[in-house]
Parts: structure tokens; C-alpha cells; sequence
């Protein structure tokens, strides 16, 4: 298991039907990083949809790079936005979306969204 996303490896493998616009949508319900401020698990329930171009991102290799969020302090925005980066950098899809749908905390619960490209 990776200790960070910075070990992690996104795989990544040829797209079936490349060529024709589908979606593919990855629910990951058991998501978990750190506060970086307090130190405490912060618990998400992300979802990843993308459109796929030449490569499609391997699901084992997605389940251990975002295991390996487990012990990152960041805030819930930079966890969305590095998922999304780091998914663009690896398999340069047509289009993707990622949301994360924080637990609360304080009474406060945050969902943050970002896509490619950018809307």
C-alpha cells in the first residue's frame, strides 16, 4: 500500500471504444484523509466521472492511490482538486468530474466539485 499519493501509481489501460463519447463513474463511498488541523480522519463519499480519450484508469491502482490519502493532512478543497489533477495527468480524458461529499464536522457538512476541463 502506498504511504502517500506522491508513491501511489495511477494505471492506466487502452480505452475499449476510443472515439465515442461514454461515461464511466467510479463511487467510492469509504473515503478517508486527515484534517490539517486538527489531526483527525476526515470521511468522504467521492464519486469520479470521466469520459474516457486513448486510456482508462485501472480500478486497482485507483483503490490504492486514494487509500493512500489515509494519512495526508488537506484540506477537503485540495483533496478534490489533487483527485483531479492527478487523474487528468495520468489517462488525459475528454472530461471528468470528481465530488466529494465530506462528512461534518461542527454541524458543517462540505461537498466540493471540480472538473476538466475546466467549467
Amino acid at each position: 500500500m502506498p504511504a502517500s499519493p506522491e508513491e501511489a501509481k495511477l494505471e492506466t489501460f487502452p480505452n475499449c471504444r476510443p472515439g465515442r463519447k461514454f461515461w464511466i463513474t467510479l463511487d467510492c463511498p469509504e473515503f478517508s484523509s486527515l484534517c490539517p488541523v486538527t489531526g483527525q480522519p476526515d470521511t468522504a463519499h467521492i464519486v469520479i466521472r470521466y469520459v474516457p480519450d486513448e486510456s482508462c484508469v485501472e480500478t486497482k491502482s485507483l483503490k490504492f492511490y486514494l487509500a493512500s490519502f489515509r494519512n495526508l493532512p488537506a484540506f477537503n478543497e485540495e483533496v478534490v482538486n489533487r483527485i483531479l489533477d492527478d487523474l487528468v495527468a495520468a489517462m488525459n480524458p475528454q472530461e471528468l468530474h470528481i465530488e466529494g461529499k465530506f462528512g461534518s464536522r461542527g454541524g458543517i457538512q462540505l461537498t466540493c466539485s471540480a472538473s476538466h476541463p475546466n467549467q
